[in-house]
C-alpha cells in the first residue's frame, strides 16, 4: 500500500526546466554541424595527396584552424548531448545511469582538450 499523494509520487519524475535547454542545444549544435562538416569535408578533399608540410601550412592559418577547432568541439558536444539521451532513456539502473553519465562527460572533456591541444600545436607550427 503506498501512503503518498500522486502528487509525492510525481515529484522528481517531471520537468526539471532543464529538458528544453538540452533539445535546443542539441538542435543548435546539429544545424551548426551542417556547414562546418561540409567545410571540413571540402578542406579534407583540398589536402589530399598533400604533403606535411603543406597540412601543416593548410593548418596554421588563422581561419582553417579556427574552423577545425569549432567543427571538432561543436562535434564533441553534440555527441555528449546525443549520449546522455540514450543512457537518460535506455539505462534503468541508478548507479548504473549516473556512472555513465560521469564516464561520458569525462570521455568528452579529455576528448575536447586533446583537440584543442592539438589544434593549437598545429596552428603554431609545431
Amino acid at each position: 500500500m503506498i501512503l503518498r499523494s500522486p502528487l509525492g509520487r510525481a515529484r522528481g519524475l517531471g520537468s526539471s526546466r532543464s529538458g528544453s535547454d538540452h533539445y535546443w542545444a542539441q538542435r543548435l549544435t546539429a544545424v551548426a554541424l551542417v556547414p562546418l562538416v561540409v567545410w571540413f569535408v571540402a578542406s579534407l578533399i583540398v589536402v589530399t595527396g598533400s604533403d606535411l608540410a603543406a597540412v601543416k601550412a593548410w593548418a596554421s592559418k588563422p581561419y582553417n584552424s579556427a574552423l577545425l577547432l569549432l567543427t571538432l568541439l561543436t562535434g564533441i558536444w553534440h555527441g555528449l548531448l546525443g549520449f546522455q539521451v540514450v543512457i537518460e532513456d535506455y539505462v534503468h539502473g541508478a548507479l548504473t545511469k549516473h556512472l555513465s553519465l560521469i564516464f561520458i562527460r569525462l570521455v568528452a572533456a579529455f576528448l575536447a582538450i586533446s583537440v584543442s591541444l592539438s589544434t593549437l600545436k598545429l596552428a603554431l607550427g609545431g
